[in-house]
């Protein structure tokens, strides 16, 4: 029988659910249960690719072509495994799904209601993963946002329902524990009004997983026991550390895996955490720095910076960095300054390796080609993702190939050398403004070139994988220039029309993809051509 771990936050957004579910999934892992994880966002739009990065953080790509939130990313890295787009509802599914046998007559002409109808799609949606031809032990479920949006209240009636029909349920929720400074006193209060309105809903956590700055002490574990209902020992400290991939270790020190199979009737398997925790000691003793610059344009939201726009980039440099035992100091770099500052750009000559992340749209755009220009003519290692791949292609056809005015036609529609240009299909599918998961999505083959730096970093594989999401490619009518001037297209799609990875042989380290091989990017297998970039920007250092 499938064991459900159904995750719920409080207090507020962005407390580290995600992170927190993550976890659970790990230390179930690795005590020997096969677990996988979905994430429900309560949002109507029907997935995450019309929503803007500096919105709703990174748009994360499924090796089936989902456009899902960046939790799933979380839950591949965490698990090392690949997840399906299934493994995300929003509200929009559910009511399209609704809404459809509606219309088509399969309720039998019954008033149809959020209760029993939206609910009993939520839940069909949740049991789906955890079916008898996959077999996984557990089936972990995020639920976005946090207790008292009315925007979730159906999820989790939907959730408060499973239990009651015989599943084997376990509620976990996450709350947040602030310390006032004018007080000095970390503050439960919060986490009591959260339970409250979670059983108020009809659900009773088993467990409270509390984030704080410190570890919680035994006053406030018993406090929150007694005014929520549970156990003191079931208050489960997740303050803030080091590094997120310690938050398993946190967690097993509490012996949660433990608490959560005693609580199910399950048999606690042999522990396997010996490699997990010698990866991460290894990663808190490394010393060597190497500074790595990546220059985008979803980093500023009114006052604010963010870098979840770009989360499983930094992540994939992280793991790379790891992997060569340095440790990196990333830099986020809005390239619109070099559009108001164009001699802010030596500044740039402070990196050990510069990346230009993918993106959309005509801002940051010539501040990314200044970037690319830079460190091309002053062999800055350099790493382009999607447009950083594209925007390199322009570059050089300006700058070398002599086709001045070479543009893409995203940015430029009137460009006499369109050397970026829509993919064929995709020219109807804009003109009819059909936008929702419409683009070049999911993992696509591409056939690496002999004795390239490319093929070379894959191993010496033939062929790969990797995960796309763009409209554009590399006109063919210009990749004769470009080729006959010194550009590389090393890996091409197997019919030889799609460029989809370039080098500069006699430059340290310049790469790109059109795909983003950060998604596939894991903590102890990190992604090659990130791996290669810390190698070039580690030599270039020493």
């Amino acid at each position: 029988m499938v064991n459900y771990i159904i995750v719920t936050g409080g207090v507020i957004s962005g407390l580290g659910k995600g992170i927190t579910t993550a976890s659970i999934g790990k230390i179930l892992v690795n005590h020997g249960y096969k677990v996988t994880a979905i994430k429900i966002d309560p949002y109507i739009n029907f997935d995450a690719g019309t929503l803007r990065p500096t919105e709703h953080g990174e748009v994360w790509v499924t090796e089936d072509g989902g456009e899902i939130d960046q939790d799933l990313g979380h839950y591949e890295r965490f698990l090392d495994i690949n997840i399906p787009k299934c493994n995300n509802i929003t509200t929009g599914q559910v009511y399209s799904a609704v809404i459809e046998k509606e219309r088509s007559g399969k309720y039998l002409g019954k008033t149809v209601q959020p209760i029993p109808h939206v609910t009993d799609e939520i839940k069909r949606r949740i049991r789906a993963p955890g079916g008898e031809e996959t077999k996984f032990d557990f089936v972990l479920v995020e639920i976005g946002g946090t207790v008292g949006d009315y925007e979730n209240v159906l999820f989790l009636e939907a959730v408060r329902q499973m239990k009651l029909e015989g599943e084997k349920v376990i509620y976990v929720h996450v709350t947040y524990v602030p310390v006032l400074k004018s007080v000095g006193e970390a503050k439960t209060k919060p986490t009591q009004h959260s339970v409250k309105l979670l059983r108020e809903i009809g659900i009773q956590p088993d467990f409270i997983i509390t984030r704080s700055e410190k570890p919680l002490d035994d006053v406030r574990k018993e406090k929150i026991a007694l005014f929520c209902n549970i156990s003191g020992e079931d208050v489960i400290s997740d303050s803030n550390i080091d590094n997120v991939y310690g938050v398993p270790l946190l967690f097993e020190e509490q012996e949660l895996c433990k608490k959560i199979l005693k609580k199910l009737g399950l048999r606690k398997e042999e522990n396997d955490f010996n490699a997990w925790k010698n990866y991460i000691a290894k990663i808190r003793k490394l010393d060597k720095k190497i500074k790595i610059g990546i220059v985008g344009k979803y980093f500023d939201i009114g006052a604010f910076k963010l870098s979840d726009a770009y989360i499983s980039v930094i992540e994939a440099v992280k793991h790379a960095a790891w992997n060569n035992n340095v440790r990196p100091e990333i830099e986020w770099i809005d390239s619109k300054i070099f559009e108001k500052h164009p001699r802010k750009i030596v500044n740039l000559k402070k990196f050990d390796a510069i990346i230009v992340p993918g993106g959309f749209g005509l801002s940051g755009v010539d501040g990314k080609i200044a970037t690319i220009k830079y460190v091309r003519e002053n062999n800055i290692p350099y790493l382009g993702l999607c447009l950083g791949m594209q925007l390199a292609v322009v570059e050089y056809a300006r700058n070398v190939c002599g086709l001045k005015g070479a543009n893409t036609t995203e940015v430029e529609k009137t460009t006499p050398y369109p050397v970026i240009d829509f993919i064929p299909d995709q020219v109807k599918i804009v003109t009819e403004s059909r936008y929702g998961a419409t683009m070049r999505l999911g993992a696509y083959p591409a056939i690496l070139a002999d004795g390239s730096l490319i093929r070379k970093l894959y191993n010496d594989q033939n062929k790969v994988y990797e995960r796309h999401r763009h409209r554009y490619e590399v006109n063919p009518k210009y990749i004769e220039i470009l080729e006959k001037k010194g550009l590389v297209f090393s890996g091409r799609s197997p019919d030889g029309i799609l460029m989809e990875f370039m080098e500069l042989p006699n430059h340290p380290y310049f790469t790109g993809t059109q795909a983003h091989p950060e998604f596939k990017s894991r903590p102890m297998k990190p992604a090659p051509l990130f791996d290669g970039l810390i190698k070039a920007a580690k030599k270039k250092k020493e």
